[in-house]
């Protein structure tokens, strides 16, 4: 666990949301923000066991993206510290549009130029009726920028979304936007940063070890 931060420091625990039904579906299928499915069974465990571990630090905050599966886990992170969860409605997930709670394959069978198009640059073309990945990027980027500023001193958590983190820590990474997807966000995976002097460092990518199913 971080130390409680110094008067110029924040550390931030950014977390991916809990598994939903479409996580699991076989095959998985597109889950962005025009359904707002809530956390399956699994998904609940997972925070509740994410909000287990967390409870060991002090925590001043936390925050979520607007969507019920990100706020369900921030809830399970705030209860142990007896903290409400605040809304940042800059966090919410990606707008995969035509395509939301559709498979890949299918997406390749039905939409094929859409499709490779995407798969070749997801910062140049967006999901189809939606959002590129290089405007999630522009959204959170300032968004987590006035988070970590705001909190110094503070030790703060955010559940978010697999495209919205991916999008932030790529940034910061300084891996293209094209390449996201090769940084792992599992359901309720915690990334921890640290900002100071105006810099942020990545501290931890992805842990799971706090999960009863973690490999």
């Amino acid at each position: 666990m971080p130390p409680c931060p110094a008067p110029d420091t924040c550390w931030l625990y950014l977390v991916r949301h809990g598994a939903t039904e479409n996580n699991r579906a076989k095959p998985p299928r597109l889950q962005g923000r025009r359904t707002d499915p809530g956390l399956s069974v699994e998904g609940l465990d997972q925070a509740r066991q994410t909000g287990r571990f967390l409870a060991a630090c002090r925590l001043d905050a936390v925050y979520s993206s607007p969507l019920l599966r990100a706020r369900q886990t921030a809830e399970a992170i705030a209860e142990p510290h007896g903290l409400s969860v605040q809304r940042v409605d800059e966090l919410i997930e990606v707008d995969v549009g035509q395509w939301e709670g559709r498979a890949w394959d299918e997406i390749e069978r039905t939409d094929p130029q859409a499709y490779r198009a995407f798969m070749t640059d997801p910062a140049a073309h967006s999901y189809l009726g939606g959002e590129s990945i290089q405007s999630v990027r522009d959204r959170v980027v300032p968004a987590f920028q006035t988070l970590l500023a705001d909190n110094l001193g503070r030790l703060v958590a955010v559940a978010a979304h697999n495209v919205v983190n991916r999008a932030y820590l790529a940034d910061l990474m300084g891996i293209s936007m094209s390449r996201y997807r090769t940084i792992p966000q599992d359901n309720c995976g915690v990334n921890l940063l640290r900002y100071r002097n105006g810099r942020v460092k990545l501290v931890a990518v992805n842990g799971v070890f706090h999960l009863n199913d973690a490999p």
